[in-house]
């Protein structure tokens, strides 16, 4: 059964930022900078809050996370029943599993970790040990946990809130229960340390605050807010005493601890919940999270004590319903979510930015008027021609036939709303007709709409005027289903539910706004739309009776028919050469066929239906939404990089089920953890591998410890000084005196009578140096490590002398030269220090060139090194042509 597509592979997600799960921050000394970490279903994505640039993304758990938390450079995430903890916030380094309920709540202590589980268990992990210290049993109907915190400086003491409104303190070491709080008959949804000690805040789920003294059991301030629960509290360390509260609403409630009061309120912050809200400790600046996919950065500079949006990363909120690549920029792709319009940068996500949302009246929807917006955006056609000059873009909304247009130069929603004049004066709850279908024309001037009432019409789109109708007095007595025009525009070309497809003159005879004469093609089946090929003549024409068929425009004939889909048609995608046609189908395959040969070279079906495709201008790319999902899925053109064989594939072939690509990949570069850490926090984390496996590796030493040894003669006569060097003036000549009353000089430091007398050792007359004895016992061993090592540690200077010294032995000169050949051999055997051995073997051949080449044992002791020498260089220039090669076709 084949495992994978033949010609996509997986590559990543775009337009995940975050979802219910509160995110976290954590500070890290190496960046000197904070960071954000949000969840996206199965990973975690890390932000710089500088710029709320992506970092990292982690990899893939099993299940969903249901809850994380962080302790210095270590998160812990809970999947399930199962706790992960991750190292360098992509990979997992441990995992605690004995909870048999989901975990939801997690909270690190010291040396301990303390999660619950939804049948009201609580246990308490020793980190590094990953065993269980301790388990407490509560009961769901008298206390049933649904928040939990440490008090600042209460010593291995949690407080536990419950749904019943009551809290307790339970001392950790002692497993016994502190003291039990009343409550305030309110669900607890939320504890929080203030800035003072004993004290915390309390969120309920009446929408009360409680700002609570434990030590006392006192309340010292109490707060109620009009929308909701509250969801989520932060507090200010910065200086003025500030607390900021999250609604179910998406609003944030900002209040004054000293006046006891609201200070400011930011409506609408979020389009859902504010699932978290924190205050960067000792910084005017916020972060919050929603399940609405966005995280924004917040700065308090304004007079109000209240805040202003400085940054936020966002994507979809609602599933998008229709993609397409940008063809004047093959890195953006428009996006269709709800009434939003979003453009994707599939390089950067910093540069993703949103469109704004449909509303019949901008103004209004600046004044919080949300009455104003618009339906859902269905579908959008755009032009690359006259982007600079006036919209570009046009969409069509569920449900009215209003058809808005959009400026990609701009990134706003444009001026013009198209609606024909026969219109114009019904109200707009009486129109009982839509819009289904539109084409923005190749040269960017024109627009056709169709709608269900049949009805087809071309405006322009510069000024919004309507031009022509074609029909008289409808096009089509059905309901349009696909209307586009030829890269000429001489015709235009419609279809309909009766499956007929009708071709038009563009232009309208003078003195006329009409077009009546058509010639007709009847397919015998229902359609559901058309897609185009702007540089061919071929529109792809899908029924629905789940086959495509594929109409000339110049022959005005079916050339083509592709059948083999079970279900209904999302969506069709040629690729930039009009080779091949891609289709999507609720029944969640994804087809790829032919156009020449008339058949399925590829097929792959995935977890959730495509609701819609395309393919990328340069063919580098798929990408696809699905049901259920928010993101932007891409898939890699195989055959871009490597032959791919594509033979027809027979009916009775299986299918292969792949999963859909996961979150974007950040910076694989940056480096999130700190360099040094306890020893504790080492057991968690694995240093890098010495070499993987037998690729070549280089030594890491800076350049110029090895790249200037053979111009090390040059360097000295360029480097030596021009007049000699002075001579220090001689120092007076005096003689130490002992203090007493006769002079007496201090002999102590003279040398004795025996030391006078220095034996002669036959070791000091050897002409070999220390390296070179050093070579000859590697050489009886077979290990030169220490030789290199001792090389590596050693200058250029100091390393062009050692070999220099090779010569004063002229006894032993053969045999040195041998050894030290020897040990370049043992580099480019092991594969490591590459660049070092490159360079000492270049340095021996120009100093002892000519002792090698009047020696036959010398000269073939070189050979073995050649030909080791070439062996590996022709590997690694392999390896660096491939490379090239992929980069090049990156670049195309």
């Amino acid at each position: 059964m084949p495992q994978s597509s033949k010609i996509f592979l997986k590559n990543r997600a775009l337009g995940y930022v975050s979802n219910h799960i509160p995110c976290i921050v954590r500070y890290v000394s190496v960046r000197q900078e904070t960071v954000v970490v949000t969840c996206v279903g199965k990973a975690l994505h890390t932000y710089g809050s500088n710029h709320l640039s992506l970092l990292t993304v982690s990899d893939q758990t099993e299940e969903d996370i249901s809850c994380f938390c962080a302790q210095g450079r270590r998160i812990f995430t809970a999947a399930g029943s199962t706790i992960h903890c991750w190292k360098r916030s992509s990979f997992i380094s441990s995992t605690f599993k004995g909870h048999t309920s989901p975990v939801h709540l997690l909270l690190p202590l010291g040396q301990f970790l303390i999660s619950v589980d939804e049948s009201n268990i609580l246990k308490v992990w020793i980190i590094n040990m990953q065993e269980l210290f301790l388990e407490l049993t509560f009961d769901l109907q008298t206390f049933k946990i649904s928040a939990i915190v440490h008090p600042q400086t209460y010593m291995n003491k949690i407080l536990v809130g419950s749904e019943q409104g009551t809290m307790q303190i339970w001392n950790l070491k002692t497993s016994k229960l502190v003291f039990t709080f009343d409550g305030w008959t309110a669900p607890i949804t939320v504890l929080e340390q203030a800035p003072a000690l004993d004290v915390v805040g309390i969120g309920l789920g009446d929408g009360r605050i409680i700002l609570h003294n434990l030590k006392y059991n006192e309340t010292i301030i109490e707060f109620k807010q009009d929308w909701g629960p509250v969801t989520c509290l932060s507090f200010r360390t910065d200086g003025p005493p500030i607390m900021v509260s999250g609604t179910v609403l998406g609003h944030l409630a900002i209040w004054d601890l000293e006046e006891r009061k609201i200070a400011s309120q930011l409506l609408d912050a979020h389009s859902g919940l504010v699932a978290s809200v924190i205050c960067l400790a000792n910084d005017q600046l916020m972060i919050t999270s929603s399940p609405d996919n966005s995280v924004k950065m917040w700065i308090f500079d304004q007079p109000d004590k209240g805040a202003r949006l400085l940054r936020k990363r966002e994507g979809h909120d609602t599933q998008p319903s229709h993609v397409r690549f940008y063809l004047g920029n093959e890195n953006h792709i428009l996006c269709a979510g709800g009434r939003t319009l979003r453009v994707f940068n599939v390089i950067n996500e910093s540069m993703n930015y949103s469109m704004g949302r449909a509303a019949y009246n901008r103004k209004a929807i600046k004044k919080k008027e949300y009455s104003s917006l618009m339906p859902d955006i269905t579908e959008f056609s755009f032009s690359t021609a006259r982007t600079k000059e006036w919209d570009n873009i046009v969409a069509m909304h569920v449900g009215i036939p209003i058809v808005t247009t959009w400026t990609y130069d701009k990134r706003r929603m444009g001026d013009h709303k198209l609606l024909p004049k026969r219109w114009n004066n019904t109200a707009r709850a009486k129109l009982n007709v839509f819009a289904t279908s539109v084409h923005v024309t190749h040269c960017g001037n024109f627009v056709l709409v169709g709608y269900s009432s049949g009805n087809v019409d071309r405006f322009n789109i510069q000024s919004g005027l309507h031009r022509c109708t074609y029909g008289e007095p409808v096009a089509h007595k059905g309901q349009i289903r696909g209307v586009t025009v030829d890269a000429l525009n001489q015709f235009t070309v419609t279809g309909c539910n009766v499956g007929l497809v009708k071709f038009w003159e563009f232009l309208p005879k003078k003195g006329t706004s009409s077009v009546t004469k058509c010639l007709k093609l009847t397919l015998g089946s229902p359609i559901s739309f058309f897609r185009t090929h702007e540089e061919s003549s071929l529109i792809g024409v899908i029924l629905d009776d789940f086959c495509v068929l594929l109409v000339d425009v110049e022959t005005k004939k079916i050339v083509r028919k592709f059948s083999g889909h079970t279900a209904q048609v999302t969506d069709v995608a040629f690729s930039p050469d009009a080779r091949w046609i891609i289709t999507a189908s609720i029944d969640r395959t994804i087809r790829t066929w032919d156009i020449p040969t008339s058949s399925l070279i590829d097929i792959f079906k995935v977890d959730s239906p495509c609701t819609s495709l395309t393919m990328s201008p340069s063919g580098q790319y798929l990408a696809t939404i699905h049901a259920s999902y928010l993101g932007i899925f891409l898939w890699t053109n195989k055959t871009l990089f490597s032959h791919v064989s594509l033979k027809p594939i027979k009916e009775h072939e299986q299918v292969p089920l792949l999963t859909l690509p996961h979150s974007a990949s950040g910076e694989a570069a940056i480096e999130l953890e700190d360099e040094g850490g306890s020893e504790q926090e080492d057991d968690l984390c694995d240093k890098s591998p010495e070499q993987i496996e037998s690729l070549i590796t280089l030594s890491g030493l800076s350049s110029s410890r090895w790249a200037n040894l053979l111009d090390i003669d040059l360097i000295k006569s360029r480097n030596k000084p021009t007049a000699p060097v002075a001579a220090p003036e001689t120092a007076p000549f005096f003689l130490p005196t002992i203090p007493s009353k006769d002079v007496q000089f201090d002999l102590t430091s003279a040398p004795s009578e025996e030391e006078r007398l220095r034996s002669v050792s036959l070791d000091a007359l050897s002409a070999q140096t220390s390296f070179a004895k050093l070579l000859a016992h590697c050489v009886d061993t077979e290990d030169y490590s220490p030789i290199i090592t001792k090389l590596k540690d050693m200058g250029p200077s100091a390393i062009h002398t050692e070999l220099n010294a090779f010569g004063f032995d002229i006894s032993n000169l053969d045999t040195l030269v041998k050894q030290f050949l020897k040990m370049i051999n043992y580099m480019f055997r092991t594969n490591k220090n590459f660049e070092l051995s490159q360079s000492y073997l270049g340095l021996l051949l120009k100093i002892h060139g000519d002792t090698i080449s009047h020696s036959s044992e010398l000269i073939e002791s070189l050979t073995e090194v050649q030909e080791l020498q070439q062996k590996e260089w022709d590997k690694l220039q392999s390896n660096i042509q491939y490379c090239l090669c992929v980069i090049e076709s990156l670049k195309m």
